[in-house]
């Protein structure tokens, strides 16, 4: 039997569970986020949309999501 490992974070002030090693992209999809239109700070820090399959996130990592509006 395994057991996953899960790691607490934070995303927009909201605890979120995700298994231990995941990325900013199985977040994103986790969380059902349009990657297109998503901008995301970890722990203050923009992170790159190039960086996101490789950026693994940590029990108590803050991220900060935001989604481009469009309007007028």
């Amino acid at each position: 039997m395994t057991t996953t490992i899960m790691n607490q974070l934070l995303v927009n002030d909201k605890p979120v569970d995700v298994a231990e090693g995941t990325t900013l992209v199985a977040l994103l999809n986790q969380l059902d986020m349009p990657l297109q239109a998503t901008a995301v700070a970890l722990n203050d820090d923009i992170v790159a949309r190039t960086e996101w399959e490789t950026t693994q996130l940590n029990a108590g990592d803050r991220i900060a999501l935001f989604q481009a509006i469009a309007g007028g």
